[in-house]
């Protein structure tokens, strides 16, 4: 392997470097560059050390080169220039570079550029979009290739003259877009504590779920099996007081393909609801299976008007069926359960509900719910790929008209095991309901509560509130300034997952936070920080905070 494939670029962070760091700012600016007097112990500790920031460049353990930012004014510069602010580019917030150095055995634009690129991306991260620096006159043609633009008069003195220059964000994109050669430098390394995962699935796995998942494959057909995938089935209908479960291998879209299914079997017609990508994606369904239905179509990001609701209901004729998503989990919102059932029960109309981001997060009673659709990789806790279908009465054989994959009532009839099921996925899901607490409903509370309140008080608009939202999905929709993809890359890098990729959070430049796995106070006090860092150079928290986008 080559050397250059063994550059890192990367915050200091261990003493070993910042001893190297002295004794090379003493081999630049002492030894090559006159600017400070010798001394015996050959390091040189930086005047602002405790407040710089500094970007270094190591092979192995070695430190091949450095620089550093600082954030706080008055800045070097502002003590050599009178009236710095006005020789500076039009910007929003404004840091310096100082003692950019190279060993004199590794100085090649390969070492200058990765170190550039590193401290543009941290700098990106906080919200500055411009750098200024002092750099040395040796090297201004270098400087200026790499995009910085000299300005003002030199400052120093005889052999140690440096030239104000700064560098704008865009100068910086376009050397990012120039530097193919960085394809071969090593990545950023992995965050020690491993991912911080935010996401609405997969979500952080617990270690006796994951112990349970490795263990020897069963035959979906041995008594053992058939033993323990009767008792997780148990496990699941006592969670929701529902009298049956069917477990299938697949995804929420599987599930609620099978209620679709199940509904085609009703002569009648019925109402779907939708207030967000998931009711509609229930829309399309319910057309895919050509069942007969209306429709009721609220604004994203609000519940349901039970008015509303109650005009469908009497408008919509003799109708059989109600279909909605409790939680909404494109924008959070949390529908009434509740309502719909007490709308719907007078008239005899069967509620059927996509739980999928709902059971396992908030408490659900499906007792009276008609079909109810489930997954186990989000708030259940274990890992994706098995499907749950709820219901309470006895499934209606379907003369062969449905897909076998898709026949409730066959899996009844085969004690809910037709085909092949993974035992790893199966004993997973059950770990994770045997070690199900109750009380793990007011711990998310709880710790919601409190995020979303740091998140208000540093000036972020919640989607939904103070409508009802489910307590492990909060959305933040952000300014124009800001993209979200950007913001949602950025803390992906710095270690955080969050949800910000599907396309219908892009369309609104929403991002989401989500607890539905393993999740601690103390690793989204660090995500509330660095997210408000990023964010503050908008003027994001000078916005008003409104009550729904």
């Amino acid at each position: 392997m080559t050397q250059s494939r063994l550059l890192t670029f990367k915050i200091a962070s261990e003493q070993s470097e910042f001893e190297q760091i002295h004794r090379l700012n003493y081999q630049a600016f002492v030894e090559e560059i006159p600017q400070h007097p010798p001394n015996a112990e050959h390091r040189l500790v930086d005047r602002f050390h405790a407040e710089n920031t500094y970007v270094i460049c190591t092979s192995g353990e070695r430190v091949l080169g450095m620089t550093a930012i600082r954030e706080k004014r008055p800045f070097s510069l502002d003590e050599k220039l009178e009236k710095l602010q006005s020789s500076l580019p039009e910007h929003r917030a404004v840091c310096e570079l100082r003692l950019l150095a190279v060993d004199r055995e590794h100085r090649n634009s390969r070492v200058f550029q990765g170190l550039l690129l590193k401290v543009c991306e941290y700098c990106e991260n906080r919200g500055y979009d411009l750098a200024i620096m002092s750099g040395t006159t040796r090297q201004l043609k270098l400087y200026q290739q790499l995009g910085f633009v000299s300005f003002g008069p030199q400052v120093g003195t005889g052999e140690a003259l440096f030239q104000p220059m700064y560098l704008t964000l865009s100068a910086y994109h376009g050397l990012k877009a120039r530097s193919r050669t960085f394809l071969h430098v090593a990545p950023p390394p992995r965050p020690e504590r491993g991912y911080v995962a935010l996401l609405p699935g997969p979500v952080a796995i617990s270690q006796p779920v994951r112990q349970a998942f490795n263990g020897a494959p069963l035959s979906h057909r041995s008594k053992t099996f058939m033993h323990d995938f009767s008792e997780t089935k148990q496990l699941l209908c006592r969670l929701v007081g529902a009298r049956h479960a069917e477990i299938l291998t697949g995804s929420g879209t599987l599930a609620n393909d099978v209620i679709a299914g199940q509904l085609s079997l009703i002569s009648g017609s019925g109402l779907v609801l939708s207030n967000g990508e998931f009711g509609n994606r229930l829309i399309d369904h319910a057309t895919r299976f050509k069942l007969r239905f209306k429709t009721m179509r609220s604004e994203w990001g609000h519940a349901f008007d039970p008015d509303r609701i109650q005009r469908a209901l009497q408008e919509g004729g003799d109708l059989d069926w109600l279909w909605a998503v409790h939680c909404e989990t494109s924008s959070g919102i949390l529908n009434d359960i509740g309502l719909l059932q007490e709308l719907c029960a007078p008239r005899g109309i069967r509620v059927c509900l996509d739980c999928i981001s709902s059971i396992g997060t908030v408490p659900v009673d499906l007792s009276e719910v008609y079909l109810a659709s489930c997954v186990s990789g989000k708030g259940l806790a274990a890992y994706p790929g098995l499907a749950v279908v709820f219901y309470n009465h006895e499934a209606a054989p379907s003369g062969h008209s449905l897909p076998r994959y898709l026949d409730l009532a066959l899996y009844s009839e085969c004690d809910g095991v037709p085909f092949t099921t993974s035992s790893n996925l199966l004993y997973a899901l059950r770990a994770a309901l045997l070690r199900f607490d109750s009380g793990r409903f007011a711990a998310i509370d709880a710790i919601s509560a409190w995020l979303r309140n740091e998140l208000l008080r540093a000036g972020f608009r919640l989607v939904g509130v103070p409508a009802p939202t489910s307590p492990a999905v909060t959305t933040i929709a952000l300014p124009e300034s800001i993209s979200s993809e950007w913001v949602g890359r950025k803390l992906n890098e710095a270690g955080f997952q969050l949800s910000y990729r599907s396309r219908y959070l892009r369309a609104r430049n929403w991002i989401q936070i989500c607890l539905m796995g393993e999740v601690d106070k103390e690793s989204l006090a660090e995500l509330v920080a660095l997210f408000t860092r990023m964010c503050a150079a908008s003027n994001l928290q000078e916005r008003t905070v409104q009550a729904s986008p």
